[in-house]
């Protein structure tokens, strides 16, 4: 069985955000797994060792990911590969979907695809549902238990989380899952396999390795923002009087406006 589970640095949640004299949002250099990746990566580890096979964590990022691959073979994953090229420095979820999914392609023998719920930067799981339909498998969201797993017979059984509680609810093999806290321990890396992690070579493939062009992962969505904040404008009206004589021409000033 082949495990792979996906993963992103994050800013650290406890870092402070400023915003730079441009507009621009600076959140600061100290980068972690996206918390809710330390439960994909740790449900990995946990079905390799319960199922035999390998597991892989894979990234797209500059060399600022190699942190969040560390993490993962530090605490058991077998292989560690980034996916990166200059055309993707600007790429959305769509280009992010075309790229991940093409690796998942070119590593050949996968069975389960792990995601966390969703990327605490950007609070958005919108790539991990691009993904799987770029693959074309079956997506699960919100796995809170993994009741069965059958590499042989190509199904899995799990439990998701819904609105009005949870639903079981099972697939056939190759199958992509996002996961919840609830899934798991997460397990932190020892200093043994951290010096391990060190020393393991992470290969790099660009589009050309993943046999993709640049117009594949080119963004289609652009965000644009203000560079100034519009400025608020007002009036204030003092009203005079006693205090009865201020209520009644308040109660006049909000039928005027409409308000009452």
């Amino acid at each position: 069985m082949h495990v792979v589970v996906v993963t992103k640095s994050t800013p650290d949640t406890e870092a402070t955000v400023t915003v730079e004299a441009g507009g621009n949002v600076n959140w600061g250099d100290k980068l972690v797994v996206n918390p809710w990746d330390e439960y994909a990566i740790t449900e990995a580890v946990l079905l390799k060792g319960a199922h035999g096979g390998q597991a892989t964590i894979l990234t797209l990022g500059g060399e600022e990911q190699q942190e969040a691959l560390k993490h993962g073979l530090a605490i058991g994953v077998d292989q560690a590969i980034r996916i990166w090229d200059p055309a993707l420095q600007n790429h959305d979820s769509l280009g992010y979907a075309a790229a991940v999914a093409a690796a998942i392609r070119k590593l050949g023998d996968v069975d389960l695809v792990i995601f966390g719920k969703e990327l605490s930067d950007i609070a958005s799981d919108q790539h991990i549902f691009q993904v799987a339909r770029r693959l074309g498998w079956n997506m699960i969201g919100f796995v809170s238990k993994i009741e069965s797993l059958d590499a042989g017979a190509g199904t899995i059984r799990a439990q998701r989380l819904t609105e009005r509680g949870t639903e079981t609810v099972t697939s056939k093999l190759p199958a992509v899952i996002s996961v919840v806290k609830d899934i798991n321990e997460p397990k932190y890396p020892t200093f043994i396999g951290i010096r391990k992690a060190a020393k393991a070579e992470m290969p790099v493939w660009g589009l050309g390795d993943l046999g993709l062009d640049a117009s594949a992962v080119s963004p289609r969505t652009q965000v644009a923002g203000h560079r100034e904040l519009p400025k608020r404008e007002g009036t204030v009206e003092m009203i005079e009087g006693s205090p009865q004589e201020q209520a009644a021409r308040l109660v006049e000033k909000l039928l005027e406006e409409k308000i009452l």
